[in-house]
């Protein structure tokens, strides 16, 4: 009897040790997060990087819903209520989709803030949909950064990868 107690504590901590491993392997292969902050607004979302991909193709496949980052859905929130892209937006915290293409990216705000990826993107649960240029940007970047350029009362949500720049106009109302 005392030898099956040994027998059965050894396979739990072998059991205990597998799933740690298992567990921190999988942690380190996300991409890193970052988190975001401007005056009214907070991201928080993960770095892919491009590593020899091709923005369009690879990565971000354009005309196709983009989770706007890596791994879990990009978290957006407001603290304040704002018009975004001109649209008014409550106070809250949203899931930022996009829809990438050569010359423009449609910025989506949807409802569903709790999901990984957008393998279940839900148009239905859309909040706002803008339409903001596609720019060259002032440096190539090879992880995807977000960043906030606070003004007076309006920021600008500005998201690079690459060569590519776009920015949406955030005003507090």
């Amino acid at each position: 009897m005392k030898k099956l107690g040994i027998f059965l504590m050894a396979c739990l901590m072998v059991l205990t040790f597998n799933s740690y491993t298992q567990a921190q392997a999988k942690e380190n292969t996300q991409s890193p997060k970052s988190t975001v902050e401007g005056k009214f607004v907070k991201i928080r979302y993960n770095q892919p990087s491009l590593r020899n991909r091709k923005l369009g193709t690879d990565l971000a496949p354009y005309g196709k819903v983009w989770r706007t980052g890596a791994d879990s859905t990009t978290k957006i929130t407001f603290t304040k209520d704002v018009q975004f892209g001109g649209k008014d937006v409550k106070a809250g915290t949203y899931a930022l989709f996009t829809i990438p293409t050569e010359k423009e990216w449609t910025v989506i705000l949807n409802n569903d803030w709790q999901k990984w990826g957008a393998y279940s993107y839900d148009e239905s649960k859309d909040l706002v949909r803008v339409n903001v240029p596609a720019k060259k940007a002032p440096k190539t970047e090879e992880k995807f950064t977000i960043k906030v350029d606070d003004k007076s009362n309006s920021s600008d949500l500005v998201m690079m990868w690459g060569d590519v720049m776009v920015a949406v106009p955030v005003k507090q109302k």
